[in-house]
């Protein structure tokens, strides 16, 4: 058991930054993503910030995770799509 699972309990509410373009297909692609992982995940709650110049956004959504295999396959899908510039 890795120092990160033996710390976290689930299920946990869990925040994941996701940095893109500023544009609304970012966010509407990232909000799709996000709930096929995590299905109870409520779109209203996510927070969003743009970048000084504009031309960037960073959302937040944070889900209920429910296991470290959820989240490990949500970051996987985040890393792999390329309107994606990073997934913290």
């Amino acid at each position: 058991m890795s120092d990160l699972q033996s710390l976290m309990e689930y299920p946990v509410d869990f925040p994941i930054k996701i940095l893109g373009p500023n544009n609304p297909a970012f966010v509407a692609t990232m909000t799709a993503l996000v709930l096929r992982h995590a299905p109870d995940f409520d779109a209203s709650t996510l927070s969003s910030r743009r970048s000084r110049e504009g031309k960037y956004l960073s959302i937040t959504a944070t889900i209920r995770a429910v296991s470290r295999e959820q989240l490990d396959a949500l970051y996987q899908d985040l890393s792999d799509h390329p309107m994606v510039s990073a997934a913290l």
